[in-house]
C-alpha cells in the first residue's frame, strides 16, 4: 500500500475498498460544508455510490492516469487529494482536494498538495500541475498561491454548481518554476 508521511501525524495512502465506510461518513458529515463548492456532493448518495468513487480511482492508479489519496490526521481519515487525470502526452496532471470542515486551519491540505506536487515534478517527471478553484473559494485558493502557483486566468462559467454556474480560478506551475 501506498503511503506517503506528511509530519505532525499526518498522511496520505491510496484509498482502498476498506476506506469506503469512513470515507462515506466523512462526505456525509460535511455534506453542506462540501457542496458550497463541489459538484458532486448530491451524487454521492450511498456508500455504495462511495465504493463506485473508490472503484474508479483504483482503475485509474493501476492504469498509471493518476491516483487519489486520503489524508489521514491522527488515524482519522479527514479528506482527499488526487490528480484528476494525467496527460502523459503533454506531461501535464491537475489536483483536486476536499477537507472535512473541522480540519481546516491545521495546514494539512497544504502540506499534502505539497507532496503531490513534489511527487509530479520529481517522480512522475511531468512538466506541469494545474489547480482550479471557485474565484470565491479563498480557502482553496489560497494553497496554490502559497505552493507558488501562478494565476494564469478565469474561467468565466466554468462550472455548473447545481443550480447556477461558478467562475474558475486556472493556477498552474511548472517543473522550472
Amino acid at each position: 500500500m501506498f503511503s506517503y508521511s506528511l509530519g505532525d501525524d499526518a498522511e496520505l495512502r491510496l484509498l482502498e475498498e476498506a476506506h469506503v465506510g469512513e470515507l462515506y461518513r466523512l462526505t456525509d458529515a460535511n455534506r453542506a460544508h462540501l457542496r458550497q463548492w463541489l459538484p458532486w456532493v448530491d451524487d454521492t448518495r450511498s456508500v455504495e455510490d462511495t465504493r463506485c468513487f473508490v472503484r474508479v480511482a483504483t482503475q485509474q492508479f493501476a492504469s498509471n492516469q493518476g491516483y487519489e489519496c486520503g489524508i489521514w490526521w491522527r488515524g482519522q481519515l479527514v479528506g482527499t487529494i488526487g490528480n484528476h487525470r494525467i496527460d502523459w502526452r503533454n506531461g501535464s496532471t491537475s489536483i483536486g482536494y476536499w477537507l472535512g470542515e473541522a480540519y481546516q486551519g491545521r495546514g494539512l491540505m497544504t502540506r499534502a498538495c505539497r507532496a503531490l506536487v513534489d511527487h509530479a515534478f520529481r517522480t512522475l517527471r511531468l512538466h506541469r500541475v494545474e489547480i482550479r478553484a471557485a474565484t470565491g473559494n479563498l480557502r482553496s485558493r489560497a494553497i496554490p498561491q502559497r505552493l507558488g502557483f501562478r494565476e494564469e486566468g478565469i474561467l468565466r462559467d466554468g462550472e455548473w454548481l447545481y443550480d447556477h454556474y461558478v467562475d474558475l480560478v486556472v493556477y498552474g506551475r511548472l517543473s522550472s518554476d
